[in-house]
């Protein structure tokens, strides 16, 4: 599957575990051996075994899984929707060349194409958690009384808790850390909900709708509608 050359990491040891999801059970057994030597703790499981109410508990820091056509019934779609979707977890793809196209429609933070040098994955894995601890690192967004807490996933206006459905949650997220820029419908649509979502673009206006009931009122007003093009979060200032 890849071609295994030494790397040592140069400073600090790395103590991120990783959850591979492979094809059938027990492979790549070289690949797990290969990122447990660059100082990471490692545990694979087959498609078919997976249990989402599980993977929680192992709280892996990164998901690694294979991109085939040949998958049982839970699809790589449904597995990576509710890896980004549910709880958050970064995911890398290893994908063989010849399913390069199906790239495209998958929600993940970056892919390697096989065979490929452990070497290049472990930079690409070390890149991704960085990127996760800078988004971290910056962690709250405030804007005229509004806050909106990026690790505990939690929105409070004037000190009072809001009450959000995870999509008015990353609608607003989103939009919040953007602020000033315009999208469309058809953008919010692709970031928020995915490629994988069949609905028409009037979800974005109901779920705007039930975010300004909810965060906005005579002396808060967060959310700018532009005419004939879509959204925006004001500007903080």
């Amino acid at each position: 599957m890849f071609v295994s050359t030494t790397s040592l990491w140069e400073c600090e040891i790395v103590l991120f575990s990783i959850l591979l999801i492979t094809k059938e059970p027990g492979e790549p057994v070289e690949l797990e051996s290969g990122l447990i030597q660059n100082g990471f703790t490692c545990s694979g499981i087959s498609y078919k075994d997976v249990e989402l109410d599980q993977v929680p508990r192992q709280t892996p820091d990164v998901i690694i899984l294979e991109v085939t056509d040949n998958l049982p019934s839970l699809t790589t779609w449904h597995l990576i929707n509710w890896f980004k979707h549910k709880i958050s977890l970064p995911v890398i793809a290893i994908v063989d060349k010849k399913y390069l196209y199906n790239i495209n429609n998958l929600r993940i933070d970056d892919f390697i194409v096989t065979p490929f040098d452990i070497n290049e994955l472990v930079a690409r894995i070390k890149r991704l958690l960085q990127r996760v601890k800078n988004m971290e690192s910056g962690d709250v967004i405030k804007c005229d009384g509004l806050l909106i807490d990026l690790v505990k996933c939690e929105v409070t206006l004037e000190n009072q808790i809001i009450e959000l459905t995870f999509k008015e949650y990353e609608l607003l997220r989103y939009l919040a850390s953007n602020q000033g820029r315009v999208f469309s419908r058809e953008a919010l649509l692709d970031k928020v909900w995915g490629y994988d979502y069949f609905g028409g673009d009037r979800t974005v206006d109901v779920h705007i709708r039930r975010l300004r009931s909810k965060i906005e009122d005579a002396d808060h007003t967060f959310i700018e509608t532009v005419r004939n093009i879509g959204y925006r979060f004001k500007k903080n200032t």
